[in-house]
């Protein structure tokens, strides 16, 4: 009776092939991890900003969406996070006026590996209408390590705030971010 099966180089041959193509695909599953963070937290920051507005609509009152630190404060314009970084990556939190206290209605946890960058540290919704104060405002959002592959416009997200309050993303970088 013979028996059939697989030698030890024919096994030692798959394996090897396993190994190459697990080495080769790493880069791009490492790609698409990091693209995936870009969009969850940009997509974040877009449902953050329209609870914000509706908020303010249905409470008839001023809500703030401010960075926040580990006790859910929102930071002073020249704080940095906990972790030293001075974007939004400490998280977020849309936050409601109650007897002069900011109360947390909604928070977004840290991500660091996550660039979350704006001039404003704050953005205010008033009503009646959920507007914002001001004009136009943007947040960028993209990968803060970023290799060389990553640098491109196609790895990052531009969040824009019209005065009226109402928020979009856009592929690519923020032009004249503020």
């Amino acid at each position: 009776m013979k028996y059939g099966g697989f030698t030890l180089i024919e096994t030692m041959v798959v394996i090897v092939l396993l190994a190459i193509g697990a080495t080769l695909s790493t880069p791009v599953f490492t790609a698409w991890r990091v693209r995936d963070q870009v969009d969850a937290r940009a997509n974040a920051m877009l449902g953050t900003l329209a609870y914000a507005r509706n908020e303010a609509i249905r409470r008839k009152a001023r809500i703030t969406v401010c960075r926040v630190d580990a006790a859910r404060n929102c930071l002073a314009a020249a704080k940095a996070c906990p972790s030293g970084l001075a974007d939004w990556s400490c998280g977020w939190a849309v936050m409601f006026e109650r007897g002069g206290a900011y109360v947390p209605l909604r928070v977004q946890p840290a991500l660091d590996a996550i660039a979350v960058a704006s001039g404003l540290t704050a953005i205010t919704f008033t009503p009646p209408a959920g507007q914002t104060i001001g004009s136009l405002r943007n947040i960028e959002v993209a990968p803060r390590a970023a290799s060389a592959a990553q640098r491109g416009a196609r790895w990052r997200r531009c969040i824009r705030i019209a005065a009226g309050g109402r928020a979009r993303i856009s592929d690519g970088a923020c032009a004249g971010a503020s």
